[in-house]
């Protein structure tokens, strides 16, 4: 059997993060916590955008890779997918599905490793404002 790469590894140690953070948080910051622990991995600096490249390109010919690199992705979104579940579990004012929800911000994190290291924050402050409308409406 294959030994995953480095960057599946990275994926499913943060898709078990995320997990954590939403279980153990505050239910008005069950979605913050995991996003900005999202948004951190993928930043420009970090190592995860770095070796989740690599593996792709090398996953071009081989698609038992491609499919693992793709699976532990998928852990990532799924874990999110649950916290936005849990999130719009309450009145909520966002009217998209938590699966589509979750992929459009896994997207947006993944992004973060395009941006030059100044415009971070002013992206996650974006994102941040993005899921402040998935909370209770209060």
């Amino acid at each position: 059997m294959p030994r995953p790469a480095p960057a599946e590894r990275f994926l499913l140690e943060l898709a078990k993060e995320l997990a954590e953070l939403a279980r153990d948080a505050d239910p008005t910051r069950a979605l913050s916590l995991p996003l900005l622990k999202l948004a951190a991995a993928y930043g420009p600096s970090e190592s995860l955008p770095h070796e989740v490249f690599r593996a792709r390109v090398r996953s071009r010919s081989d698609k038992t890779a491609a499919l693992a690199l793709s699976w532990a992705r998928e852990q990532v979104r799924l874990g999110l997918q649950e916290v936005v579940e849990r999130v719009k579990g309450r009145r909520s004012r966002v009217e998209i599905d938590s699966e589509t929800f979750a992929w459009l911000l896994l997207a947006a994190c993944e992004a973060i490793a395009q941006e030059p290291p100044s415009a971070v924050p002013d992206r996650i402050r974006a994102l941040m404002q993005l899921i402040a409308h998935a909370r209770a409406a209060g």
